[in-house]
């Protein structure tokens, strides 16, 4: 590779880097529910934010309407997208589909250390859902998503990693809209219940949790579709 391909190899791979540092970074904010649905994401605002051109900026906001996780609407701009109930009980019957599986894939390669790695992350989550304020229900909310992506990584495929990756921070969004109690944040208890099952090989019982517990949480939120008004109507009710 002469020097000039070489220089240009390496900027494409900084230019992929820093559009992914971003993407990452936007995505863990939305998870967490620091970027409420419907905010709006600039390009000149993104990349102040990060230094970054808003060449990259634009990039990642693009790379993130792939996942389903920003809108981006033509002479608009891009915002933190805003599932329709439909599309939130798609997302919930995704993951019934799609979670039993890696379950299961997870179980068959499981190791004494990453069961411990598990209990460790449902002790923090214990923990967290014991205390108060907002920074420590956005840490709660991560750790949740996080037992589900930690199996997703036992299970050894990537794909199926990364599409867990997309529905925990959908569904994220559709509870930040939907949810009415901390229940949605997901079952504690209900976490702690698969991993004995995973544990004691019951991997019919450790699906039928899973699924129980993936509609437990879509049960809680408040899908019903409401009938908007107009201007004046809506300030005579």
């Amino acid at each position: 590779m002469t020097p000039s391909a070489t220089a240009l190899s390496q900027a494409d791979d900084s230019a992929d880097s820093s559009t992914q540092q971003i993407r990452d970074a936007i995505r863990e904010a939305i998870v967490e529910r620091r970027l409420a649905p419907g905010t709006k994401l600039s390009e000149a605002d993104v990349g102040n934010l990060f230094s970054v051109s808003r060449t990259l900026a634009r990039a990642a906001l693009q790379a993130l309407s792939y996942e389903g996780l920003v809108n981006v609407e033509k002479n608009r701009g891009a915002f933190v997208a805003y599932p329709s109930p439909d599309e939130a009980r798609q997302i919930f019957a995704a993951r019934r589909l799609v979670e039993p599986g890696i379950l299961r894939e997870a179980a068959a390669r499981i190791t004494p250390s990453q069961i411990q790695h598990l209990r460790q992350l449902l002790q923090e989550e214990g923990r967290l859902i014991g205390e108060r304020g907002q920074t420590a229900r956005r840490a709660e909310i991560k750790a949740s998503g996080d037992f589900h992506l930690t199996l997703a990584s036992i299970s050894g495929n990537a794909i199926m990693q990364r599409f867990m990756e997309e529905l925990v921070a959908r569904s994220s969004l559709v509870i930040a809209l939907y949810g009415q109690s901390a229940v949605s944040s997901c079952g504690h208890s209900e976490h702690g219940d698969i991993v004995t099952a995973i544990e004691t090989n019951d991997l019919d019982r450790a699906c039928h949790l899973m699924v129980h517990h993936i509609s437990h949480i879509e049960a809680d939120l408040d899908l019903r579709e409401r009938k908007g008004f107009g201007l004046k109507e809506a300030f005579s009710i």
